[in-house]
Protein backbone atom coordinates (compact mmCIF):
# COMPACT_ATOMS: atom_id res chain seq x y z
CA UNK A 1 0.00 0.00 0.00
CA UNK A 2 2.90 2.22 0.71
CA UNK A 3 4.89 1.87 -2.56
CA UNK A 4 1.59 1.99 -4.13
CA UNK A 5 0.33 5.39 -2.82
CA UNK A 6 4.07 6.90 -2.64
CA UNK A 7 4.15 6.44 -6.11
CA UNK A 8 0.94 8.09 -7.17
CA UNK A 9 2.17 11.02 -4.82
CA UNK A 10 5.00 11.85 -6.50
CA UNK A 11 3.60 11.05 -10.21
CA UNK A 12 0.47 13.17 -9.62
CA UNK A 13 -0.06 14.21 -12.88
CA UNK A 14 0.41 10.71 -14.32
CA UNK A 15 -1.95 9.33 -12.36
CA UNK A 16 -3.97 12.34 -12.71
CA UNK A 17 -4.91 11.66 -16.36
CA UNK A 18 -5.23 7.99 -15.20
CA UNK A 19 -8.11 9.05 -12.84
CA UNK A 20 -9.63 12.04 -15.22
CA UNK A 21 -10.12 8.89 -18.02
CA UNK A 22 -11.80 7.07 -15.60
CA UNK A 23 -13.86 9.86 -13.93
CA UNK A 24 -15.35 10.49 -17.56
CA UNK A 25 -16.25 6.90 -18.35
CA UNK A 26 -17.73 6.57 -15.19
CA UNK A 27 -19.31 9.54 -14.97
CA UNK A 28 -20.79 8.57 -18.56
CA UNK A 29 -22.17 5.08 -16.72
CA UNK A 30 -23.87 6.76 -14.10
CA UNK A 31 -25.39 9.35 -16.17
CA UNK A 32 -26.89 7.04 -18.72
CA UNK A 33 -27.70 4.84 -15.94
CA UNK A 34 -29.94 7.36 -14.47
CA UNK A 35 -31.55 8.32 -17.81
CA UNK A 36 -32.36 4.49 -18.43
CA UNK A 37 -33.91 4.17 -15.57
CA UNK A 38 -35.76 7.38 -15.41
CA UNK A 39 -36.98 6.34 -18.88
CA UNK A 40 -38.20 3.03 -17.78
CA UNK A 41 -39.89 4.61 -14.78
CA UNK A 42 -41.84 7.08 -17.12
CA UNK A 43 -43.47 4.13 -18.72
CA UNK A 44 -44.38 2.22 -15.11
CA UNK A 45 -45.07 4.64 -12.82
CA UNK A 46 -48.97 4.74 -13.05
CA UNK A 47 -49.05 1.07 -12.96
CA UNK A 48 -46.83 0.62 -10.31
CA UNK A 49 -48.85 2.68 -8.06
CA UNK A 50 -51.61 -0.25 -8.41
CA UNK A 51 -49.35 -2.53 -6.17
CA UNK A 52 -51.69 -4.87 -8.24
CA UNK A 53 -50.57 -8.70 -8.56
CA UNK A 54 -52.03 -8.82 -12.43
CA UNK A 55 -54.36 -7.65 -15.01
CA UNK A 56 -57.09 -9.26 -17.48
CA UNK A 57 -57.72 -8.49 -20.56
CA UNK A 58 -59.67 -9.40 -23.85
CA UNK A 59 -57.84 -12.37 -25.68
CA UNK A 60 -57.36 -10.26 -28.64
CA UNK A 61 -55.49 -7.69 -27.41
CA UNK A 62 -52.22 -9.44 -27.34
CA UNK A 63 -51.42 -7.45 -24.13
CA UNK A 64 -51.57 -4.12 -25.66
CA UNK A 65 -54.21 -2.65 -23.43
CA UNK A 66 -55.38 0.37 -25.87
CA UNK A 67 -56.61 -2.85 -28.13
CA UNK A 68 -58.34 -4.57 -25.23
CA UNK A 69 -62.08 -3.81 -24.95
CA UNK A 70 -64.34 -5.51 -21.81
CA UNK A 71 -67.63 -5.40 -20.48
CA UNK A 72 -68.24 -3.46 -17.26
CA UNK A 73 -70.14 -6.87 -16.39
CA UNK A 74 -67.01 -9.14 -16.48
CA UNK A 75 -66.09 -8.28 -13.27
CA UNK A 76 -68.38 -10.66 -12.29
CA UNK A 77 -66.40 -13.30 -14.16
CA UNK A 78 -63.27 -12.57 -12.23
CA UNK A 79 -62.69 -14.10 -8.77
CA UNK A 80 -59.97 -12.44 -7.32
CA UNK A 81 -59.15 -10.92 -3.67
CA UNK A 82 -59.50 -7.06 -5.19
CA UNK A 83 -60.26 -6.29 -8.87
CA UNK A 84 -61.48 -2.60 -10.19
CA UNK A 85 -62.32 -1.64 -14.10
CA UNK A 86 -59.46 0.37 -16.03
CA UNK A 87 -60.05 2.45 -18.85
CA UNK A 88 -57.19 3.54 -20.72
CA UNK A 89 -56.94 5.95 -23.55
CA UNK A 90 -54.26 8.57 -25.06
CA UNK A 91 -54.90 12.34 -26.08
CA UNK A 92 -53.91 15.38 -26.37
CA UNK A 93 -54.65 18.17 -23.73
CA UNK A 94 -54.43 21.69 -23.24
CA UNK A 95 -55.43 24.58 -20.74
CA UNK A 96 -58.57 26.26 -21.69
CA UNK A 97 -56.93 29.24 -22.80
CA UNK A 98 -55.37 30.30 -26.44
CA UNK A 99 -51.90 29.42 -27.49
CA UNK A 100 -50.74 27.18 -24.66
CA UNK A 101 -48.63 24.23 -25.48
CA UNK A 102 -50.43 21.00 -26.54
CA UNK A 103 -49.74 18.12 -24.45
CA UNK A 104 -49.34 14.52 -25.15
CA UNK A 105 -51.12 12.66 -22.31
CA UNK A 106 -52.97 9.37 -20.73
CA UNK A 107 -56.23 9.28 -18.97
CA UNK A 108 -57.15 6.26 -16.56
CA UNK A 109 -61.03 5.77 -15.90
CA UNK A 110 -61.65 4.40 -12.59
CA UNK A 111 -64.08 4.31 -10.02
CA UNK A 112 -62.99 6.35 -7.09
CA UNK A 113 -63.56 3.89 -4.39
CA UNK A 114 -61.75 1.51 -5.94
CA UNK A 115 -57.88 0.63 -5.45
CA UNK A 116 -56.70 2.07 -8.11
CA UNK A 117 -57.73 5.81 -6.88
CA UNK A 118 -54.40 7.83 -6.69
CA UNK A 119 -53.08 8.95 -3.39
CA UNK A 120 -53.70 13.08 -3.22
CA UNK A 121 -50.63 15.05 -2.74
CA UNK A 122 -52.92 18.41 -3.13
CA UNK A 123 -56.81 19.37 -3.43
CA UNK A 124 -58.53 16.51 -3.73
CA UNK A 125 -60.07 13.79 -5.53
CA UNK A 126 -62.65 14.13 -8.62
CA UNK A 127 -66.18 13.62 -7.45
CA UNK A 128 -68.00 14.23 -11.02
CA UNK A 129 -67.29 13.54 -15.00
CA UNK A 130 -66.09 17.32 -15.33
CA UNK A 131 -63.05 17.15 -12.96
CA UNK A 132 -60.01 15.29 -12.42
CA UNK A 133 -56.40 14.33 -11.08
CA UNK A 134 -53.39 15.37 -12.58
CA UNK A 135 -50.05 14.01 -12.38
CA UNK A 136 -47.81 16.66 -10.50
CA UNK A 137 -45.32 16.73 -13.26
CA UNK A 138 -47.88 18.99 -15.34
CA UNK A 139 -47.49 21.47 -12.42
CA UNK A 140 -44.07 21.58 -12.89
CA UNK A 141 -43.49 21.53 -16.42
CA UNK A 142 -46.76 23.11 -17.71
CA UNK A 143 -47.74 25.16 -15.19
CA UNK A 144 -51.18 23.45 -14.97
CA UNK A 145 -52.84 24.67 -11.41
CA UNK A 146 -55.73 23.70 -9.22
CA UNK A 147 -58.81 25.09 -10.12
CA UNK A 148 -57.19 25.06 -14.40
CA UNK A 149 -59.87 23.86 -16.97
CA UNK A 150 -58.49 21.43 -19.73
CA UNK A 151 -59.58 20.86 -22.71
CA UNK A 152 -59.28 17.73 -24.77
CA UNK A 153 -57.91 18.41 -28.42
CA UNK A 154 -60.51 17.64 -31.31
CA UNK A 155 -62.92 17.67 -28.41
CA UNK A 156 -65.35 19.44 -26.46
CA UNK A 157 -65.12 17.96 -23.56
CA UNK A 158 -63.37 20.31 -20.49
CA UNK A 159 -61.70 19.24 -17.18
CA UNK A 160 -61.35 21.09 -14.20
CA UNK A 161 -57.78 19.82 -12.29
CA UNK A 162 -59.05 19.60 -8.45
CA UNK A 163 -56.23 17.61 -7.18
CA UNK A 164 -52.42 16.15 -8.06
CA UNK A 165 -50.93 13.00 -7.43
CA UNK A 166 -47.09 12.02 -7.74
CA UNK A 167 -45.27 9.55 -10.16
CA UNK A 168 -48.36 9.16 -12.41
CA UNK A 169 -46.88 8.29 -15.61
CA UNK A 170 -47.70 5.62 -18.58
CA UNK A 171 -45.35 5.23 -21.62
CA UNK A 172 -44.31 8.53 -21.00
CA UNK A 173 -46.84 10.58 -20.83
CA UNK A 174 -48.40 11.72 -17.55
CA UNK A 175 -51.54 10.29 -16.11
CA UNK A 176 -54.72 12.42 -15.89
CA UNK A 177 -57.11 10.32 -13.50
CA UNK A 178 -60.96 10.83 -14.17
CA UNK A 179 -64.49 8.99 -13.66
CA UNK A 180 -65.52 6.13 -15.90
CA UNK A 181 -68.32 8.03 -17.40
CA UNK A 182 -65.22 10.83 -18.13
CA UNK A 183 -63.67 8.22 -19.90
CA UNK A 184 -66.44 6.80 -21.70
CA UNK A 185 -67.19 11.11 -23.05
CA UNK A 186 -63.75 10.73 -23.71
CA UNK A 187 -63.22 7.66 -26.30
CA UNK A 188 -66.57 6.88 -27.22
CA UNK A 189 -68.11 10.48 -27.02
CA UNK A 190 -70.95 9.64 -24.71
CA UNK A 191 -71.56 7.93 -21.46
CA UNK A 192 -73.24 4.42 -21.30
CA UNK A 193 -74.13 3.13 -17.96
CA UNK A 194 -75.33 -0.49 -18.95
CA UNK A 195 -73.38 -3.48 -17.80
CA UNK A 196 -72.26 -3.71 -21.43
CA UNK A 197 -70.80 -0.26 -20.72
CA UNK A 198 -66.63 -0.91 -21.96
CA UNK A 199 -63.43 -0.59 -20.56
CA UNK A 200 -59.86 -1.74 -21.18
CA UNK A 201 -59.13 -3.86 -18.29
CA UNK A 202 -59.87 -5.55 -15.15
CA UNK A 203 -56.56 -4.91 -12.18
CA UNK A 204 -56.61 -7.20 -9.47
CA UNK A 205 -55.04 -7.93 -6.45
CA UNK A 206 -54.52 -11.88 -5.77
CA UNK A 207 -54.81 -13.85 -2.66
CA UNK A 208 -51.17 -14.40 -1.20
CA UNK A 209 -50.37 -12.31 -4.59
CA UNK A 210 -50.64 -15.51 -6.61
CA UNK A 211 -51.86 -15.79 -9.97
CA UNK A 212 -53.15 -19.10 -9.75
CA UNK A 213 -55.76 -18.09 -7.17
CA UNK A 214 -56.93 -15.89 -9.81
CA UNK A 215 -60.11 -17.30 -12.08
CA UNK A 216 -61.68 -16.47 -14.88
CA UNK A 217 -64.92 -17.47 -15.42
CA UNK A 218 -65.72 -16.51 -18.85
CA UNK A 219 -63.85 -16.99 -22.12
CA UNK A 220 -62.67 -14.18 -23.68
CA UNK A 221 -60.33 -13.12 -21.21
CA UNK A 222 -56.79 -13.37 -20.15
CA UNK A 223 -54.81 -12.86 -16.58
CA UNK A 224 -51.39 -11.26 -17.18
CA UNK A 225 -48.95 -10.64 -14.38
CA UNK A 226 -47.68 -6.84 -13.93
CA UNK A 227 -44.63 -7.62 -14.58
CA UNK A 228 -45.52 -9.19 -17.60
CA UNK A 229 -47.66 -6.49 -18.89
CA UNK A 230 -44.71 -3.77 -18.08
CA UNK A 231 -42.61 -6.20 -20.50
CA UNK A 232 -44.87 -5.58 -22.89
CA UNK A 233 -45.57 -2.14 -23.07
CA UNK A 234 -44.53 -1.41 -26.67
CA UNK A 235 -40.77 -0.14 -26.84
CA UNK A 236 -40.44 -0.96 -23.08
CA UNK A 237 -38.30 -3.71 -23.22
CA UNK A 238 -36.11 -3.00 -26.17
CA UNK A 239 -35.22 0.45 -24.23
CA UNK A 240 -34.08 -1.24 -21.43
CA UNK A 241 -32.56 -3.79 -22.99
CA UNK A 242 -30.69 -1.07 -25.83
CA UNK A 243 -29.25 1.10 -22.38
CA UNK A 244 -28.41 -2.23 -20.64
CA UNK A 245 -26.07 -3.17 -23.51
CA UNK A 246 -24.70 0.29 -23.98
CA UNK A 247 -23.69 0.64 -20.20
CA UNK A 248 -22.23 -2.89 -19.97
CA UNK A 249 -20.09 -2.32 -23.15
CA UNK A 250 -19.16 0.59 -21.10
CA UNK A 251 -17.87 -0.91 -18.11
CA UNK A 252 -15.98 -3.18 -20.62
CA UNK A 253 -14.33 -0.50 -22.38
CA UNK A 254 -13.58 1.29 -18.69
CA UNK A 255 -11.81 -1.65 -17.85
CA UNK A 256 -9.97 -2.21 -20.79
CA UNK A 257 -8.79 1.67 -20.85
CA UNK A 258 -7.49 1.42 -17.21
CA UNK A 259 -5.73 -1.95 -17.41
CA UNK A 260 -3.53 -0.92 -20.89
CA UNK A 261 -2.59 2.46 -18.85
CA UNK A 262 -1.83 0.10 -16.11
CA UNK A 263 0.36 -2.38 -18.67
CA UNK A 264 1.85 0.99 -19.95
CA UNK A 265 2.82 1.99 -16.61
CA UNK A 266 4.22 -1.06 -15.84
CA UNK A 267 6.40 -1.68 -19.22
CA UNK A 268 7.85 2.01 -18.21
CA UNK A 269 8.84 0.51 -14.80
CA UNK A 270 10.31 -2.54 -15.49
CA UNK A 271 14.13 -1.25 -14.97
CA UNK A 272 13.04 0.37 -11.71
CA UNK A 273 11.03 -3.09 -11.05
CA UNK A 274 14.07 -5.34 -12.11
CA UNK A 275 16.45 -2.90 -9.47
CA UNK A 276 13.88 -3.78 -6.88
CA UNK A 277 14.05 -7.53 -7.17
CA UNK A 278 17.63 -7.47 -7.44
CA UNK A 279 17.80 -6.08 -4.18
CA UNK A 280 15.80 -8.64 -3.07
CA UNK A 281 11.78 -7.06 -3.25
CA UNK A 282 9.61 -10.11 -3.80
CA UNK A 283 8.10 -9.99 -7.23
CA UNK A 284 4.75 -10.98 -5.42
CA UNK A 285 4.95 -7.47 -3.03
CA UNK A 286 5.42 -5.59 -6.45
CA UNK A 287 2.51 -7.24 -7.72
CA UNK A 288 0.22 -6.64 -5.06
CA UNK A 289 1.66 -2.84 -5.18
CA UNK A 290 0.38 -2.39 -8.85
CA UNK A 291 -3.07 -4.13 -7.84
CA UNK A 292 -3.44 -1.82 -4.96
CA UNK A 293 -2.31 1.40 -7.09
CA UNK A 294 -5.19 0.34 -9.55
CA UNK A 295 -7.82 -0.57 -6.82
CA UNK A 296 -7.04 3.24 -5.36
CA UNK A 297 -7.13 5.05 -9.03
CA UNK A 298 -10.43 2.81 -9.86
CA UNK A 299 -11.85 4.26 -6.46
CA UNK A 300 -11.17 7.64 -7.07
CA UNK A 301 -12.05 7.78 -10.39
CA UNK A 302 -15.59 6.10 -10.00
CA UNK A 303 -16.57 8.45 -7.08
CA UNK A 304 -15.81 11.14 -8.95
CA UNK A 305 -18.00 10.38 -11.57
CA UNK A 306 -20.59 8.69 -9.38
CA UNK A 307 -20.18 12.52 -7.44
CA UNK A 308 -20.64 14.28 -10.86
CA UNK A 309 -23.59 12.90 -11.49
CA UNK A 310 -25.42 13.25 -8.61
CA UNK A 311 -24.43 17.23 -9.33
CA UNK A 312 -25.64 17.09 -12.73
CA UNK A 313 -28.71 15.23 -11.59
CA UNK A 314 -29.25 18.55 -9.20
CA UNK A 315 -29.57 21.02 -11.92
CA UNK A 316 -31.17 19.26 -14.59
CA UNK A 317 -34.62 20.70 -15.61
CA UNK A 318 -37.64 18.92 -14.93
CA UNK A 319 -38.12 17.52 -18.43
CA UNK A 320 -35.03 15.43 -18.16
CA UNK A 321 -36.53 11.84 -17.60
CA UNK A 322 -33.42 11.46 -14.52
CA UNK A 323 -33.52 9.46 -11.44
CA UNK A 324 -30.89 8.40 -9.01
CA UNK A 325 -31.22 5.00 -7.85
CA UNK A 326 -28.43 4.39 -5.52
CA UNK A 327 -28.57 0.30 -5.80
CA UNK A 328 -27.85 0.33 -9.28
CA UNK A 329 -24.94 2.83 -8.76
CA UNK A 330 -23.51 1.10 -6.38
CA UNK A 331 -23.63 -2.16 -8.06
CA UNK A 332 -22.37 -0.66 -11.31
CA UNK A 333 -19.97 1.05 -9.17
CA UNK A 334 -18.75 -1.88 -7.78
CA UNK A 335 -18.19 -4.38 -11.22
CA UNK A 336 -16.14 -1.53 -12.76
CA UNK A 337 -14.29 -1.73 -9.84
CA UNK A 338 -13.67 -5.58 -10.18
CA UNK A 339 -13.35 -5.56 -13.85
CA UNK A 340 -10.89 -2.83 -13.08
CA UNK A 341 -8.86 -4.72 -10.71
CA UNK A 342 -8.76 -8.11 -12.79
CA UNK A 343 -7.21 -5.84 -15.89
CA UNK A 344 -4.78 -5.02 -13.63
CA UNK A 345 -3.82 -8.85 -13.15
CA UNK A 346 -2.74 -8.51 -16.94
CA UNK A 347 0.38 -6.32 -16.01
CA UNK A 348 1.11 -8.68 -12.36
CA UNK A 349 2.03 -11.52 -15.18
CA UNK A 350 4.71 -8.97 -16.74
CA UNK A 351 6.38 -8.31 -13.18
CA UNK A 352 6.27 -11.70 -12.61
CA UNK A 353 7.97 -12.52 -15.85
CA UNK A 354 10.90 -9.64 -15.19
CA UNK A 355 14.24 -10.70 -15.11
CA UNK A 356 16.82 -8.26 -12.95
CA UNK A 357 19.83 -8.68 -14.61
CA UNK A 358 18.13 -8.34 -18.23
CA UNK A 359 15.93 -5.34 -16.92
CA UNK A 360 19.16 -3.34 -15.36
CA UNK A 361 20.80 -4.05 -18.88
Amino acid sequence: MFLAWNEITRSKLRYALIISVMFLISYLVFFLTGLAYGLAEDNRTAVDKWQADGIVLSDESNTNINMSMIPIKAMDEVDAKEKATLGQTAAVIQLDKKKTEKINASFFGINKDEFLMPNIIEGKAFTNENETVVDNSLKKENDIKLGDTIKLAGSDKKLKVVGFTDNAKFNVAPVLYVSTAAFQQIRFEKVDISENARVNAIVFRAKDGELKNVHLKEDGLTRYSITKFINELPGYSAQVLTFGFMIGFLIVIAAIVIGIFIYVLTMQKATIFGIMKAQGISGFYIAVSVIVQTFVLAVLGITFGLLGTVGTALVLPTAVPFQTNWLFFLSIGGIMLVIAVLGALFSVRTIVKIDPLKAIG
